[in-house]
């Protein structure tokens, strides 16, 4: 139920920003907000409600920096719409629900089936900045502890990405400012963005339960 409720929200949030002036946007902001205090609340576990506020920490910081700072893609009224830190969480949250279900072969199918297409984007400089990406989120598979959710995350964040795009949401750079690549609308990599970004959540989780352990311990 939860799982479904955060696409339909993604989905008609993204819609309504694009489509419906002003109010469009406001009522998106509200409500993700809204939810995501919703799941900060639920959470009953310490760590967990770390790790939803981690995600919106990086994700703010990660957002301006790429779209304001970067410029490598840009929204709609050349803003970073306040729906969209909460958002990442709520998809970080659908990554964690749906990871859970996926099979162990998920983490080597989906680099698999990308494979062909990041080779062919590098030898006709169509998407060089995917090329890189790719060998990030590979990076990901094998140093991060969370296998299965950086692929499932991979797959999601795609699929939001191409609908984001197609509604007029965002719009990615075709030449990336500072660097010598090319890029699509989106880049089929994008996804390795929201990987890094789970990495960072699950890496700063890891390591305040080794350090907080020990404290409880003591404290017992």
């Amino acid at each position: 139920m939860k799982s479904f409720l955060i696409i339909i929200i993604l989905t008609i949030g993204l819609y309504s920003d694009q489509h419906i002036d002003f109010w469009g946007q406001f009522l998106t902001n509200i409500v993700v907000w809204l939810f995501f205090l919703m799941l900060l609340k639920q959470q009953t576990d310490f760590l967990q409600q770390v790790s939803l506020i981690a995600c919106l920490t990086y994700a703010t910081v990660g957002e301006i920096f790429l779209s304001l700072v970067w410029g490598l893609y840009e929204y709609r009224l050349q803003n970073v719409p306040l729906f969209v830190p909460p958002g990442h969480v709520l998809l970080f949250t659908l990554g964690l629900l749906t990871s859970k279900k996926m099979p162990d072969w998920i983490v080597w199918t989906v680099p698999l089936v990308m494979t062909p297409y990041v080779i062919f984007a590098t030898l006709h400089n169509v998407d060089t900045l995917g090329s890189v990406l790719f060998l990030m989120f590979l990076a990901c598979l094998a140093f991060g502890k969370d296998k299965k959710l950086y692929a499932t995350m991979f797959v999601l964040s795609m699929v939001l990405e191409i609908y984001g795009t197609w509604v007029g949401n965002w719009t990615w750079s075709m030449e990336v400012p500072w660097l010598l690549l090319t890029s699509t609308n989106p880049p089929a990599c994008a996804g390795t963005f929201y990987c890094v970004l789970d990495l960072l959540v699950v890496t700063t989780v890891s390591k305040l339960r080794t350090v907080r352990q020990p404290l409880l311990e003591a404290v017992s």
